[in-house]
């Protein structure tokens, strides 16, 4: 649940106040009782540093770095592909008619 500033207009009162999103907003002042009790709008509570996040963000432990991989999937399509295991009980394929 979000933390609402409220602050009344008649006596300055300020109070933080944890509601639902769906909750209506507070108008009775808890300290002077009149009708001006009204939400502030406040900074968020996190910030956002860096250079931002990536796709490659975080996948295959490459140590999470928030640089673009270079060259990932050109590294997997240059490696040759391992030759299947002969199968002991699959007739060989040379010995055919």
């Amino acid at each position: 649940m979000p933390i609402y500033a409220y602050k009344c207009g008649a006596c300055g009162h300020a109070k933080d106040v944890l509601q639902k999103i769906s909750d209506a907003p507070l108008t009775q002042c808890p300290a002077c009782g009149a009708e001006a009790f009204s939400k502030q709008i406040t900074a968020a509570g996190f910030q956002l540093k860096g250079s931002g996040w990536y796709v490659t963000d975080f996948r295959g432990g490459g140590g999470g770095s928030s640089a673009p991989a270079t060259g990932a999937k050109s590294e997997e399509a240059a490696a040759p592909a391992a030759a299947p295991a002969a199968c002991a009980s699959c007739p060989d394929a040379s010995k055919a008619d």
